[in-house]
């Protein structure tokens, strides 16, 4: 089964390139504002859904752009796709995107691809397996102090996202950290944490293909994935956290109290905490002992959770 998904992301990875050597002449469309689909997304999953379905056409099929319309509808083999992660960079020429596919049995992620067509970059992971990059064992970084990571993100950027807690979130991990990155491709962000490459992740608004790949990956690779208050159960819960073991649970502690699953004493202590000026809060000073210190920026008393 791997293999096929393998065979499947490569030649959705071909199609990719192929267009990407003419950016401009790629037709573009809107499906809300700053969320944008484009012919190579459709061709892409086209080939990703014909490779799968010919090797299993018993297999049921979740993909971005055409969902559960094909494949079987009652099948324990679920494919799930994101045709091309990373959309808003494509169309810019700015060479961050990739393929994601996974296969869940039973509601659970048993394999997974993630394919970067740009740098040729092939990560793969079967459950109980280990996760690999272009076939040699990948594991997550052995940092163990926040102040010493690169921690990667993804902005809101859909209408109706909450930007000023989203802000919050950012000034209370940005100064205990060595770095936040925003590269723009939720699932290659998942595989490079699974490398090493970064130590720690947060994002919120993300839908069940952008994670269900990069979650295993991560898993294999000996790191943890869930939502921000560390519950595993999270693929459809549009909050995602993931990093090493350490870091991941430092980052449950500064970002637990800003998820919606968040008790309601913490969401209380929220909303009767003073609001964040951008031009005045000072950040908190770096852990000097990998523990998270106590955060000195908390969202608006309106904000909504």
């Amino acid at each position: 089964m791997l293999n096929v998904a393998i065979k499947a992301a490569r030649a959705a990875g071909a199609i990719i390139n192929r267009a990407a050597l003419d950016v401009e002449a790629v037709r573009i469309s809107q499906k809300q504002i700053n969320d944008f689909v484009t012919e190579v997304d459709h061709a892409s999953e086209k080939v990703i859904i014909e490779t799968l379905l010919t090797a299993y056409p018993g297999h049921g099929i979740l993909a971005e752009e055409s969902g559960t319309e094909y494949g079987a509808k009652d099948s324990e083999f679920v494919w799930i796709i994101d045709p091309l992660d990373g959309t808003t960079n494509f169309i810019h020429g700015f060479p961050v995107y990739c393929v994601s596919i996974a296969l869940a049995v039973r509601g659970k992620v048993e394999q997974a691809v993630v394919f970067d067509p740009s740098r040729n970059d092939l990560f793969t992971a079967t459950k109980g397996r280990g996760a690999y990059l272009n076939e040699r064992r990948i594991r997550v970084s052995k940092r163990t102090q926040l102040k010493d990571c690169l921690v990667s993100t993804g902005f809101p950027f859909r209408p109706g996202d909450n930007f000023q807690n989203y802000l919050r979130m950012m000034a209370d991990v940005m100064p205990r950290t060595a770095g936040i990155r925003r590269p723009g491709a939720a699932a290659l962000d998942l595989a490079y944490i699974a490398a090493g490459y970064a130590d720690g992740f947060f994002e919120s608004g993300l839908s069940i293909w952008d994670v269900a790949a990069g979650s295993l990956l991560i898993t294999e690779a000996g790191g943890l994935v869930g939502n921000f208050t560390g519950e595993s159960d999270f693929m459809e819960q549009q909050e995602c956290l993931a990093g090493n073991p350490r870091i991941y649970g430092q980052l449950v502690t500064i970002l637990g109290k800003y998820s919606k699953f968040a008790g309601a004493g913490e969401k209380a202590a929220l909303r009767q905490a003073a609001p964040v000026d951008a031009d005045s809060a000072e950040p908190a000073a770096p852990s000097t002992d990998g523990e998270a210190p106590a955060p000195t920026t908390t969202p608006a008393p309106d904000a909504p959770f």
